[in-house]
């Protein structure tokens, strides 16, 4: 499992603050709880509270992040230009994060994919909207496979994002995306490599947090590739690796829940 840590979104009031005062120290802190703790890369969003002077904002946090470590940053914004400021500072290949079908919104972020030999999270979505079962949601997979084969763009570099809808306003649909989790290993081969962003499946719901371990343990033996999460969930982290355990991923050992292994 591909863990990309949640936590530097403007969306958290403390994140947003700390941005807004450009206070370096609680970033930093913040990024490497989250690399201690187990996130093999990390997301970077400003979130809705940055009005102004995006460009030089993103700038400024993926640099102050980028001093204390070096694992891969996810840059994610709803604007080209702004993630490019992001990934023109980042040490190494970055993650984009994300795009979708729409073709403006594909045809920039994939350019800019290529241009800075980054990997691309891709909403399974068009212009439509989202689609409802997992027989269309595995379409529009491939869809994403063939355009990113078009455009030149490494297979491995893509990452597949089938939308989690909140369990509050679509229980349906959490079975779908498990489906269709499943089904892209029928599908493709070998399977693309799948992503979801955990907490958007218990938004507005109590008990958030047995939610989304519960969702991404089955997820795992659905083929789940990566997650956007919060790795200092200590439980959550612990589902992962007990998961890990019982699909033969790792070797058991007495004190298996210590440490975390890298992908």
């Amino acid at each position: 499992m591909f863990i990309i840590g949640e936590r530097i979104n403007g969306m958290f009031s403390t994140v947003a603050e700390a941005i807004k005062n450009k206070d370096e120290k609680f970033i930093q802190d913040l990024a490497l709880k989250q690399v201690e703790a187990g996130a093999h890369a990390l997301d970077i969003s400003l979130g809705p509270a940055i009005k102004k002077d995006t460009c030089e904002v993103m700038s400024w946090l993926v640099e102050a992040v980028s001093k204390v470590t070096n694992v891969t940053l996810s840059i994610d914004n709803p604007h080209a230009d702004i993630i490019e400021a992001g990934l023109k500072k980042c040490k190494s290949p970055a993650i984009i994060n994300s795009a979708s079908l729409e073709k403006h919104r594909f045809d920039s972020l994939s350019d800019l994919a290529i241009k800075y030999n980054a990997s691309l999270i891709v909403l399974g979505m068009d212009e439509v909207g989202v689609p409802q079962s997992a027989e269309d949601k595995c379409a529009k997979g491939l869809e994403i496979i063939a355009l990113a084969a078009e455009k030149g763009l490494d297979a491995e570099k893509i990452f597949i994002d089938p939308i989690l809808l909140p369990i509050s306003a679509a229980q349906d649909q959490i079975k779908v995306a498990l489906d269709t989790i499943h089904d892209f290993k029928l599908v493709c081969d070998p399977p693309p490599k799948t992503i979801v962003g955990l907490s958007n499946i218990s938004q507005q719901a109590k008990n958030r947090k047995i939610i989304n371990r519960t969702f991404l343990v089955m997820a795992m033996y659905c083929g789940l590739y990566a997650a956007i999460l919060d790795p200092m969930d200590e439980d959550l982290m612990k589902s992962i690796k007990t998961a890990n355990l019982v699909l033969n991923k790792e070797v058991y050992y007495q004190d298996f829940l210590s440490g975390f292994a890298k992908p």
